[in-house]
């Protein structure tokens, strides 16, 4: 698999931006008294504007802002590597695939007696939670952000991982129903068939497929989907037994490269695939070129997605839907679960770098705050978005398409969006946390072409089209522990090993002239992992989050 080349003036830049005026003075401000922090994330974002107006009008409140930066050019690993070789960091950080580097060079803080002086922090979690957390050491040192529903939960848009389509192919094909992984194919197959274009000419791409670096999920995963269980990630769970399954090598596993290969030897695979960066990825979607393709919503759909409209493309039907694809129809999908999702690998933390650590704290327990929630995920009042006379947050058209331009969310939007924050239901007890929980706002904001896709299907959201499953498990997810397993264990350095091979053997599989034959390589060399020992260990965690949920009960 190929990997990013790491660029040394590119290492100094960053490591020079993060690190002047944090570890080396007592606290940086600006020239109106603002503090200033600063902030590392080992995953792709985008930048915003210095004038920033929704960052000033939150550090007029706060007395506090920060200037993020994110990964490009390197995996998370690399740009962590690099920080812990250099011993000095951003005041805050989350590491990604990375944060067991941190954790082991000692360059966070332990939160432990801090988190009670900040009572939105302290609320984020329960002492469940917050007991996951901890590390071997007993110390938490990390905020998971993206766990946590407050209130009621309120959910339109299926934010994780599916088979998507275009409601251009559906509504030529009169909106049939599609459940299994043939149907799926075949119908992109007869569409491009029938329609190899846009309307301007260009050149659809069939499926196309994100294998890099981290994002090899898109690829390697779908097996535990098209067998109905939910994203555990680094296996399946028996929800009765507790067994834990290996999904690589199953007869769905086999099924679904078989189909892999089948439809690369057609051309409907795009064969770029494997070569592709994420930019070139994320481009390539914002054209409307692609049919279909599995991802995580929140990978594609902020970015491409806005792309897709800002273009106009939404008129054309190039908009995507999820599909309750599995590998049979008497399986029934768990695409979409209900609950939350506590990723205990990583999280946001302050680092031995920093200067302020209870000023840091204090930002993001602000943060927090109902009054800045709204400011960091809905807006200015009147500006972004207005009050109706039954107290719901709505936006005009206008508000809409601004709320989607580039330009505009560079120059006014401020969602720290690597920061704690909250989905479900704002304190009113009215209003979602966030725009896409909010049904009414939702659906106005819908293309017509959309609109039309739903309602043939009897759906009014992304989630109806796939049906909501009970949350799982008290174990879930086990990919929550499998991020944090390192070399220093036989099953952290199974898996370390297994994910070379998947990397390198599975775009072969799918390329091979004969299946059979690259299949009965790639099993060769991926028994040679010693799977078993890294089945072991996730076995060992599931039975032990069962039995500490039981004591709590």
């Amino acid at each position: 698999m190929r990997r990013s080349i790491v660029s040394p003036l590119l290492v100094i830049a960053m490591l020079t931006l993060l690190t002047t005026g944090c570890a080396k003075k007592s606290v940086s401000t600006d020239s109106n008294g603002i503090k200033v922090f600063t902030a590392f994330f080992a995953v792709p974002g985008s930048e915003i504007n210095d004038d920033n107006e929704i960052q000033a009008i939150i550090a007029k409140k706060t007395g506090a802002k920060v200037k993020e930066v994110w990964l490009t050019g390197q995996t998370a690993q690399e740009a962590i590597g690099t920080f812990v070789a250099g011993g000095e960091y951003p005041d805050l950080i989350d590491g990604g695939d990375g944060q067991q580097q941190l954790y082991a060079s000692g360059a966070l803080v332990a939160l432990d007696d801090y988190i009670d002086k900040y009572p939105n922090i302290k609320n984020f979690f329960n002492k469940q939670q917050w007991d996951a957390l901890k590390q071997d050491d007993g110390h938490i040192y990390w905020i998971p952000q993206f766990s946590n529903i407050k209130g009621e939960e309120k959910t339109c848009t299926h934010n994780d991982e599916a088979f998507w389509i275009q409601t251009r192919v559906l509504k030529w094909a009169g909106y049939p129903e599609i459940k299994t992984m043939d149907a799926y194919f075949n119908l992109i197959e007869s569409y491009n068939a029938a329609n190899p274009t846009l309307a301007d000419g260009t050149k659809n791409i069939p499926y196309t497929i994100l294998c890099d670096d981290w994002r090899y999920f898109c690829l390697e995963n779908a097996p535990q989907f098209l067998d109905g269980y939910p994203n555990d990630g680094a296996a399946m769970v028996n929800p009765v037994t507790l067994e834990v399954m290996d999904y690589n090598t199953t007869p769905t596993a086999v099924k679904y490269f078989n189909k892999l290969n089948e439809e690369y030897k057609k051309g409907i695979v795009d064969p770029e695939s494997f070569t592709q960066s994420y930019d070139e990825y994320i481009a390539k979607v914002s054209t409307g070129r692609v049919l279909g393709m599995i991802d995580q919503w929140w990978d594609f759909a902020y970015t491409a997605g806005d792309a897709i409209k800002q273009a106009g493309l939404d008129d054309q039907g190039c908009e995507y839907v999820p599909l309750p694809i599995t590998i049979s129809e008497d399986v029934k999908n768990q695409w979409h679960c209900s609950g939350g999702v506590l990723n205990v690998a990583s999280g946001i933390g302050v680092t031995t770098s920093c200067k302020d650590v209870e000023g840091a704290l204090q930002f993001i327990n602000d943060l927090l705050g109902q009054e800045i929630h709204d400011l960091r995920f809905w807006g200015v009042k009147d500006v972004d978005y207005f009050v109706d006379d039954k107290g719901e947050y709505r936006r005009t058209t206008e508000m809409r398409d601004r709320s989607s331009d580039t330009t505009y969310k560079a120059s006014h939007t401020c969602t720290y969006s690597y920061f704690p924050q909250y989905s479900g239901t704002s304190d009113d007890g009215i209003n979602a946390n966030k725009p896409e929980g909010q049904g009414s706002e939702f659906f106005d904001g819908l293309s017509d072409n959309l609109k039309e896709c739903f309602a043939a299907y009897g759906a009014e959201t992304y989630v109806d089209m796939l049906g909501t499953s009970e949350a799982p498990g008290v174990w879930y997810p086990i990919w929550s522990f499998a991020g944090t397993l390192t070399t220093g264990t036989p099953g952290g350095l199974a898996n370390e090993k297994i994910t070379e091979v998947k990397h390198e053997y599975l775009p072969r599989v799918v390329m091979a002239s004969n299946f059979e034959t690259a299949w009965a390589d790639y099993m060769k060399v991926y028994e040679a992992c010693n799977p078993e020992l890294y089945i072991s260990e996730l076995q060992a965690e599931v039975l032990k989050r069962v039995e500490a949920a039981s004591k709590i009960k």
